[in-house]
């Protein structure tokens, strides 16, 4: 019978040979990647630490791979069920060689970064484990550093300080020897200071060109040095030493002006110190980084404890300074004040034994003068007269100088009637222009205010004296004042432009200026007129008399009245000008004492006759009684002298004893003239008693307040004129006292 079927291409034997053929090729194929890939591995992974399992893994495999690769020549026909087994065997081992390869070459890149995560932690850990290592070496400095520091600290002593450094440095780094080197007086050696085994060491120098000490001062880091230099033969000779156990460092010397121990001082060449440290010989201890580290802080905080106590020393010598200074201060203040009381006491003396004589000169030669005289004898007497005024206006004016150097002097504040003042010191200086045929004019503003509140006997004094000059350095020609208010657009002076006006609603500035057609001044004297007994030329003193006090006075008067004084000129023989600008307070309600006293500048008498009127005049010095009692005897009083305040008392408690005026001197012994007014002003009611007079020849405001205040009615300063003696009469009588005139 015919068969259609197709015979199978390969028998089924000859089929499964050809399977284990291949699948002998694959296993080995595979056998022989897993070596390559592990031998990659191992290359790529050089922290892994079992290499040799790969290796001794990896040879296996080959063997294995080797032996199937061999098999596929020595095929040898088998059973079939001893084929199919071996194929079915064959196969899977091929699959599961294959995949096996295959996964590796997955994993072997995973397990590589795996390891590499791995070695970088381990390097961090060990770089984190460095780290700590030194936190806490710097913690262990730090706390070496505050322990230090706090104990060098803790004193402001220099040596003490240098001493505690040693001593604490020996005790933290467990020392052999340190040493402290400071800098000579010369500034060419350093001389050992300080050691940590001797308390006080020998005068050893090494000079500052060595190379160890300019191989430290040329570092700002500790320095390892020879144990065989100079620096470290403080060292005991004993042991072996070793190379490097021995460092320096240098300090840094800040102020150290007058420091000083066993001649060594700051020179300010090499402003550093040299401190050496030594190991101990018989120890492997070598030094660590953050010994050095410490060693180079504490040697900048002893830099810095030296700059404190340097700082203290200063501020305590300082203090001590400003301690002797304040007593020398204090002594020459005591000395000064004393001198000033002497000098104030010597002016009192002065002044009361001056105007005395001069009281008696004045008031005879004005009784001669009431006399029949020859024309010569007339000339004689007048001459006296003025020559005595002038002494006792440059007795007044030297008074009135050292009072105001002292600042003793006050101004006496008042209502006055302005363009009175300056009508009067026309009235006076009119005289003796007309005797030179020299005109004056007075030309006074039209709002000038007419009541103003100031001192009008310093305004009417410096008046009278910058006019006064005029007339007198003036031989023909005219003398013109111009007073009005101050205004921004007037000039002023070049040489002061600090001067400034402050206006108010209740002051204003009076601007007065004197022109004269005189002998001038040059430019370079301008400057020397202000001062006191000085003249720009001191030939003039010969033609025009004065003695350099007048205009002094007047700028220290101006200035009181916050103002300003200066003078003008053209030069010499052109003539000058007189400038001065003073502050005065404006006046709203002007009341009847006020008036009076404003109209008062220069009393005209109303009584002329004082016939039959009692006067008791007390004084203890028996020319005053006589050129007193001549004065109002003169006048036609009916005068009773008396030499004591005690004889005063009795005359006035007898019965009868009706006087109408008492002239009272203060300075008496026994009773002065408070005391004896003090009394009076007990015993008498304010009609019964006469109307007292003080006479005093101190010119000081606290005597005229005194008087004032205890009731009198009116103050008389010596010396005393007839005239002055009928005008006073005239003025008590008129107004039942004495307004405060200024001085005649």
């Amino acid at each position: 019978m015919d068969c259609n079927c197709e015979e199978a291409f390969w028998p089924a034997d000859d089929l499964l040979m050809r399977y284990q053929y291949i699948s002998d090729f694959f296993i080995a194929l595979a056998y022989f990647s897993i070596p390559l890939e592990l031998i990659y591995f191992v290359k790529k992974s050089a922290v892994f630490p079992y290499r040799w399992v790969l290796v001794q893994f990896g040879a296996f495999i080959v063997l294995c791979g080797a032996t199937h690769l061999i098999s596929l020549w020595t095929f040898a026909p088998h059973s079939r069920t001893v084929a199919a087994v071996m194929s079915v065997s064959k196969v899977l081992t091929a699959v599961v060689s294959c995949a096996t390869a295959l996964m590796l070459v997955h994993i072997i890149p995973d397990l590589l970064s795996v390891k590499t995560r791995e070695l970088f932690l381990k390097n961090k850990a060990a770089e984190l484990d460095r780290e700590m290592g030194l936190i806490r070496t710097q913690e262990e400095t730090g706390r070496h550093v505050r322990m230090l520091t706090h104990e060098i600290r803790s004193t402001l002593d220099r040596h003490t300080i240098l001493n505690t450094t040693l001593v604490e440095l020996g005790k933290t780094l467990a020392l052999e020897e340190c040493a402290l080197w400071m800098p000579t007086r010369s500034g060419l050696e350093l001389q050992l200071s300080h050691t940590l085994r001797t308390t006080n060491p020998m005068a050893v120098t090494v000079p500052l060109h060595h190379p160890t000490i300019i191989q430290v001062f040329n570092s700002n880091r500790a320095v390892a040095i020879s144990s065989n230099s100079p620096v470290a033969a403080t060292r005991p000779r004993t042991g072996k030493y070793v190379e490097g156990d021995v460092v320096a460092v240098r300090v840094p010397l800040l102020h150290l002006s007058n420091f000083r121990v066993g001649g060594w001082s700051d020179s300010g060449k090499r402003p550093y110190a040299l401190m050496v440290l030594m190991l101990p010989s018989d120890s492997a201890r070598r030094w660590h980084i953050h010994e050095l580290e410490l060693v180079e802080v504490v040697a900048d905080q002893v830099a810095v404890a030296l700059s404190h106590a340097a700082i203290l020393e200063e501020s305590m010598r300082a203090r001590d300074l400003l301690m002797e200074q304040n007593v020398a201060l204090d002594m020459a203040r005591r000395e000064a004040e004393t001198a000033i009381c002497a000098r104030n006491d010597f002016l009192a003396v002065m002044n009361h034994e001056m105007r005395t004589p001069m009281h008696a000169i004045i008031a005879m030669a004005s009784l001669l003068q009431e006399t029949k005289m020859t024309p010569e004898q007339r000339s004689m007497v007048e001459t006296v007269l003025r020559s005595s005024n002038l002494l006792a206006t440059l007795i007044s004016d030297v008074l009135d100088l050292s009072r105001l150097e002292d600042g003793s002097l006050d101004l006496d504040t008042r209502n006055f009637n302005l363009p009175t003042v300056f009508r009067e010191v026309l009235n006076l200086v009119k005289p003796i222009a007309s005797v030179k045929k020299l005109s004056v004019s007075l030309s006074m503003a039209s709002d000038l205010p007419e009541y103003v509140i100031g001192d009008d006997k310093r305004l009417m004094q410096v008046a009278l004296n910058v006019v006064g000059n005029a007339v007198k350095f003036s031989r023909e020609g005219s003398v013109s004042v111009t007073v009005c208010l101050e205004r921004p657009e007037y000039t002023r002076d070049p040489r002061s432009p600090d001067f400034c006006m402050v206006p108010s609603k209740h002051h204003c500035y009076i601007r007065v200026q004197v022109r004269d057609t005189g002998i001038g001044i040059k430019s370079q004297d301008l400057p020397k007129v202000f001062s006191k007994f000085v003249q720009k030329d001191s030939s003039l003193n010969k033609h025009f008399g004065g003695t350099g006090l007048g205009l002094a006075i007047c700028k220290r008067f101006v200035n009181l009245m916050e103002g300003h004084i200066w003078i003008e000129s053209d030069g010499l023989g052109k003539g000058s000008t007189v400038v001065f600008i003073v502050k005065l307070g404006i006046s709203e309600q002007i009341n009847e004492m006020d008036q009076r006293n404003s109209l008062a500048v220069h009393p005209t008498p109303v009584y002329s006759n004082f016939n039959g009127m009692r006067v008791l005049v007390t004084d203890d010095n028996g020319v005053n009684r006589m050129v007193t009692r001549g004065l109002l005897m003169r006048l036609g009083c009916d005068v009773t002298v008396v030499g004591s305040g005690r004889e005063c008392l009795q005359v006035l408690s007898q019965p009868g004893q009706n006087f109408r005026v008492l002239f009272l001197d203060v300075c008496m012994p026994d009773m002065d003239g408070y005391e004896v007014a003090n009394r009076i002003q007990e015993k008498f009611s304010s009609h019964e008693r006469p109307l007292l007079v003080a006479l005093t020849a101190s010119t000081n405001r606290s005597t005229r307040e005194r008087c004032l205040n205890l009731g009198m009615d009116g103050v008389l300063l010596k010396p005393i004129s007839l005239d002055k003696m009928r005008a006073v009469l005239s003025e008590l009588l008129e107004w039942g006292s004495l307004s405060d005139s200024p001085r005649r």
